[in-house]
């Protein structure tokens, strides 16, 4: 099963390294992985996308949460949290002159141009990461010359959990006086 490990951290170099040294001692794959800020000054926020079972997600998230300047790890299912992807996909311009036929497909996927060059045109795609599958299948016979889809970004639908979990990093964070 799809599990997302959320991981709060200071903004520590190597951090990072040490989290995926975890997970990959386990043999576990990677899916997507995805870092920023988060709602908290100086907090930064790992999104890990696994395929496992949930006891070894269980155990793995345990791990993660143990590592030095981790503040606070959690997973949860695809149906506990709001999720999506970015996609780019650069296309050859001549797609767009055989017609309407590509600015159609455009619209029907929820896509959009956001570049036109002479040599190329970036369409943009937010969705899962099936969506952004089926819309490079769908360009793949109008020439594609490059594709890159970004790591799941993802917020939890139970406030109250969320709630509990903020607070936890709030009061491990080292007080400033």
């Amino acid at each position: 099963m799809e599990y997302t490990i959320t991981v709060f951290s200071e903004n520590k170099t190597g951090l990072l390294s040490r989290i995926v040294g975890v997970i990959t001692r386990r043999h576990i794959n990677i899916e997507s992985i995805n870092a920023s800020k988060s709602t908290i000054e100086g907090i930064h926020r790992f999104t890990i996308v696994v395929n496992l079972d949930e006891e070894s997600v269980r155990k793995l998230t345990l791990q993660i949460d143990k590592q030095v300047d981790v503040l606070k790890a959690y997973y949860d299912s695809n149906e506990d949290i709001v999720y999506q992807e970015i996609a780019l996909y650069k296309v050859a311009p001549e797609a767009f002159f055989g017609g309407v036929a590509l600015e159609k497909l455009i619209r029907v996927h929820n896509a959009r141009v956001i570049a036109i060059e002479k040599e190329y045109i970036v369409i943009e795609k937010t969705g899962y990461q099936s969506e952004t599958e089926e819309l490079l299948n769908v360009l793949r016979p109008f020439g594609v010359y490059e594709f890159v889809r970004s790591g799941r970004v993802a917020i939890i639908k139970e406030m109250e959990r969320l709630n509990t979990y903020l607070q936890t990093i709030k009061l491990e964070q080292p007080s400033s006086n």
